[in-house]
């Protein structure tokens, strides 16, 4: 198993080789990137892998995104030190550990209850209090505590649910996801100025599915959304 000053350099690496030469360059961002601990928010067995691009089980049908992809979506969102931002898909909790690194306040939505509590502790323990974590249908929201800045989803749709885009902030909120089903997946970046809504798509990408009243069906097989 890697040490701390190990598992430091292949961080570095993974920053630098990763995501600054794929064009990633929003320094908070990668600050916070290189400062992370990856391997903290997957299981045992994977810890040796943490810091390879590409995404990790972490249980219950879940993965850990590829650290690109939580760059790209995370950089697209242009986070502000005064934004609320509402997280749909806690998982391990490591997106959700960058984004209480960037931005004012968090709150994430999981439906697993395991991943939600191992997440939150994770968090908790690595110094971040501006976050709250609800256990529920992240498909719906949190029409409660709307509006938001920015909203990101880290689990497919089969379609743009309009009750997020209604969480927005009309002051220029943004919201970002993936689209489609397991073979075909579009993540895309939805821009709200009053009530106008404009859309530009991203890439091409493989989400595990978001499982609610706005999302798949609980019977989704889940595997065969992730390569």
């Amino acid at each position: 198993m890697p040490t701390s000053r190990e598992y430091a350099r292949l961080r570095s690496r993974m920053v630098d080789e990763q995501l600054v030469k794929r064009g990633i360059s929003e320094s908070r961002l990668l600050d916070a990137l290189r400062m992370m601990p990856r391997h903290q928010f997957v299981p045992e067995e994977h810890k040796p892998h943490a810091y390879e691009d590409r995404p990790l089980p972490i249980g219950d049908g879940q993965t850990i995104s590829q650290p690109y992809i939580v760059a790209f979506m995370t950089e697209n969102l242009r986070l502000k030190p005064h934004h609320r931002v509402l997280e749909i898909g806690t998982g391990s909790g490591y997106q959700t550990a960058i984004l209480c690194h960037l931005a004012d306040y968090v709150y994430s939505v999981e439906r697993i209850s395991r991943l939600a509590e191992v997440a939150g502790a994770r968090i908790g323990d690595l110094g971040y209090s501006n976050l709250d974590i609800h256990v529920g249908d992240g498909s719906q929201g949190l029409p409660d505590q709307a509006p938001f800045d920015r909203i990101m989803v880290t689990a497919a749709v089969p379609r743009l649910p309009d009750v997020l885009c209604a969480q927005l902030s009309q002051f220029g909120g943004q919201l970002i996801l993936p689209i489609g089903d397991a073979p075909a997946q579009e993540l895309k970046l939805i821009a709200r100025t009053a009530d106008r809504f404009t859309t530009r798509g991203l890439l091409g990408c493989r989400f595990v599915p978001l499982i609610g009243r706005y999302g798949f069906d609980s019977k989704t097989d889940s595997t065969s959304f992730v390569s």
